[in-house]
């Protein structure tokens, strides 16, 4: 899953930035508002899920808020307002904000509250995501397949992280690039397939299915 963190105190953003990659997420950061617009205004830059400053220097997150949302970006956002200001959390949710945090807050918190929006947005109610035998929690950030807990590698996870929140629904390679990686990192797409082939030797037979020419997909097991 690939998050946008727009925060200009650098301090804070190195610190969600550092907690969101420990998670398992790929990061991308932004500084002011125009260049956060800009990032989470890309077609070619899908992010899952979007941690907004109110506070921005160049464009406040409130207009930048507005300007995707009327440009017909539904990524979740979340914002965060150094004010304690019921006015202030009203107008960012009335501008399309799917939940806020007031400064200063808790890591953990902020951790359980991007989960949650990128679940929601998926349409999964629980921490658990399920397919047949195989379970990831993605509270703990742990694959289980048949109770037993299974060893993957970062990539590996990011992989069956994003393929478990979209279950049935192809997934294109490119798709799966653009989400595990962050815009920095230098992007091989022939390591999908290697990821892709790891992943089918250490789960269930068939659970990833080859869709030729379209992608991947994960489907159960029949019972």
């Amino acid at each position: 899953m690939r998050v946008l963190v727009v925060e200009d105190e650098p301090t804070i953003c190195r610190q969600l930035a550092e907690a969101l990659t420990a998670t398992g997420y790929a990061v991308d950061t932004a500084n002011n508002g125009i260049d956060g617009h800009f990032l989470g205004n890309e077609d070619c830059q899908p992010f899952d899920a979007v941690i907004l400053d109110l506070g921005l220097p160049q464009m406040d997150g409130l207009s930048v808020l507005k300007k995707w949302r009327s440009a017909g970006r539904k990524m979740p956002v979340l914002i965060l307002t150094a004010r304690d200001n019921w006015h202030e959390k009203v107008a960012g949710i009335d501008a399309g904000a799917d939940d806020y945090l007031t400064k200063p807050f808790h890591m953990e918190e902020l951790l359980a509250r991007v989960r949650a929006l990128i679940r929601r947005a998926g349409g999964h109610a629980s921490a658990e995501l399920i397919c047949g035998a195989v379970v990831l929690d993605t509270r703990l950030n742990r694959v289980t397949v048949a109770g037993q807990a299974l060893a993957l590698t970062s990539h590996e996870y990011r992989v069956l992280d994003y393929l478990m929140h979209h279950p049935g629904q192809v997934v294109s390679r490119s798709d799966l690039i653009e989400h595990i990686y962050a815009q920095d990192f230098d992007r091989d797409s022939n390591t999908v397939e290697v990821f892709i082939a790891r992943l089918r030797k250490k789960l269930p037979e068939g659970l990833i299915e080859t869709v030729r020419g379209l992608g991947y997909r994960l489907v159960a097991p029949a019972k």
